[in-house]
């Protein structure tokens, strides 16, 4: 080690503690990184009074990770990854994913990470496993069901509306059999499991549907970093190759998906720019895995406007009950009476909706 750091301690910071926090973006910024809002803890490393180096988690995501230029080579920065996977580990968090530039990659494979995924030469997504990914598919694969037309959907449904309905049916009708995976992240308004269950309650009279739970593998755009890529657009770009090629590479051979059906977008410019990207990722033949066919289903309206899940958490808000059965399946009114009564009595929670 550097004789300028032979003496260092290793610090767990909250960052809702002001004072650490600023002295951590101070340091970052010498690299030209931010602070993503959703770091829970970071591992500090200080040479007396001032930080050398640092790490944060941010749910199974690794983030802000940089070590001053004079500790490079010295075998620190295994310590440093150390350290930070043994705080995931005791936070419950074995499956670790990180983000970074394609030049440290190098880095961090020696730390036990793999590349899984490149936006071209932006970013490269890797995760702390080398066999997890080629397992998972092997799971799905178990699902695979024989068939000339198979379709795929990905969907978040917060929650669960007649357009979501609507569009399940349509892809249904089209295909010899469809595959539905539900997004996993919990930083929507309504949990995960209760998306799930009125998921499934909402499709169960359709009968050539697989409903599978999400995985860590459909990449969660709230986790997703923005703290060394300045621009919003950029962010979109990879946060679209990286969830797109995953996707195609490895998801959908795993289940024999040649069709990815989507419903339009004329309300939300970011989702609409998905959709876009989506034809382009998909059907490119550069890549290596065989091309997908995208197929853009209208979407389905009420008094003339498109049913949206904004729509529905906008009247849970104000407490317009009456109105949601023109925006929701029975199976999802029936769900939110049963399990979530408090939110038919314009709960808080959908305040900020």
């Amino acid at each position: 080690m550097n004789e300028m750091f032979d003496t260092y301690t290793l610090s767990r910071v909250n960052p809702k503690q002001p004072g650490k926090l600023a002295s951590i973006k101070a340091f970052l910024a010498r690299f030209d990184l931010g602070v993503d809002k959703d770091v829970e803890r970071y591992i500090v490393a200080y040479s007396g009074n001032d930080i050398v180096a640092c790490g944060g988690i941010a749910g199974n995501v690794l983030k802000s990770i940089a070590i001053v230029p004079e500790l490079h080579g010295s075998g620190f920065s295994l310590t440093l990854m150390t350290e930070l996977t043994n705080l995931a580990y005791e936070m419950q968090r074995f499956e670790l994913f990180l983000f970074t530039k394609p030049a440290n990659v190098k880095f961090f494979r020696q730390s036990g990470f793999f590349p899984i995924a490149k936006a071209d030469d932006k970013l490269v997504l890797l995760e702390n496993s080398k066999y997890r990914l080629r397992n998972y598919c092997r799971s799905l694969n178990k699902f695979k069901v024989a068939g000339d037309k198979i379709g795929g959907i990905v969907m978040n449904a917060n929650p669960f509306t007649l357009g979501h309905q609507y569009l399940v049916e349509q892809a249904a009708k089209d295909c010899d059999w469809l595959h539905l995976i539900v997004v996993r992240e919990d930083s929507s308004e309504f949990s995960y499991q209760d998306r799930l269950k009125m998921i499934k309650q909402g499709v169960s009279h359709i009968k050539n549907i697989t409903v599978h739970p999400g995985s860590n593998y459909i990449i969660s755009r709230a986790t997703f970093p923005t703290y060394f890529i300045k621009s919003q657009g950029l962010i979109d770009y990879c946060y679209t190759a990286i969830d797109l090629q995953i996707f195609r590479q490895y998801i959908a051979p795993a289940l024999g998906i040649n069709y990815r059906y989507v419903g339009t977008e004329p309300q939300c410019s970011v989702t609409q720019h998905y959709n876009e990207q989506m034809k382009s990722w998909l059907t490119t033949p550069q890549l290596k895995a065989p091309p997908l066919t995208v197929v853009e289903i209208a979407r389905k309206t009420s008094h003339g406007e498109p049913i949206s899940a904004s729509t529905v958490r906008a009247l849970l808000t104000r407490g317009d009950i009456s109105l949601l059965d023109a925006f929701l399946p029975k199976t999802s009114i029936d769900y939110i009476q049963s399990n979530l009564p408090s939110l038919l009595h314009c709960s808080d929670e959908f305040a900020a909706a």
